[in-house]
């Protein structure tokens, strides 16, 4: 049975580091050389490296926006829920059960897949910010803007609720991040 690493080689999903190249070529006994060209002459290798370099980029750029556009699915559909299903005596619960429940653990989840396969690099932490926006506007849109039609009256955003989303993503991303870091220790 093939390891994960040599599947994702063969399936053309990551690339083998340097030193599993330099170990391959002492266990074969071949060169780095024909490890690296093949037959081929050195230009096309060059060539060949390039394109299959931009076909791991953008596989791992497509995972990212499917990353985000499923989180943005799941806070569109919790608004289209509330406003197009909900009626006046279950619109609280449906608020309460988004706000509780779907959307910080949507949150949660989303940052732990941001977190474990380190999308952004370091910049993947100010996505804990857009979390936390993007919570706070679920309440504001839901239960603040339903009173706000309700009472005739203009109530403010809770700002609050931004630091709930970010705790909550930040916690996701932490959880993730470690379990990267574990992954990537085993390796060595």
């Amino acid at each position: 049975m093939k390891s994960r690493p040599i599947l994702n080689w063969e399936n053309e999903k990551s690339y083998p580091d340097i030193i599993s190249v330099i170990k391959m070529s002492e266990c074969y006994d071949v060169s780095l050389d024909y490890l690296l060209k093949g037959e081929q002459k050195m230009k096309s290798y060059y060539d060949y490296l390039e394109e299959s370099t931009n076909v791991v980029k953008s596989n791992a750029n497509r995972n990212k926006i499917i990353t985000i556009l499923s989180y943005l699915l799941i806070w569109a559909f919790a608004m289209i829920v509330f406003w197009f299903f909900a009626s006046g005596s279950d619109a609280m619960g449906y608020s309460l059960m988004f706000l509780w429940f779907i959307l910080p653990i949507s949150t949660f989840i989303v940052s732990i897949v941001i977190g474990k396969n380190n999308f952004w690099g370091k910049g993947k932490w100010a996505f804990t910010l857009f979390f936390g926006v993007m919570y706070m506007l679920a309440e504001y849109g839901t239960f603040k803007m339903a009173n706000n039609i309700a009472f005739n009256k203009l109530n403010a955003p809770d700002l609050g609720m931004i630091v709930a989303g970010a705790i909550i993503s930040a916690i996701g991303m932490l959880v993730g991040s470690l379990w990267n870091k574990k992954r990537h220790n085993q390796k060595k």
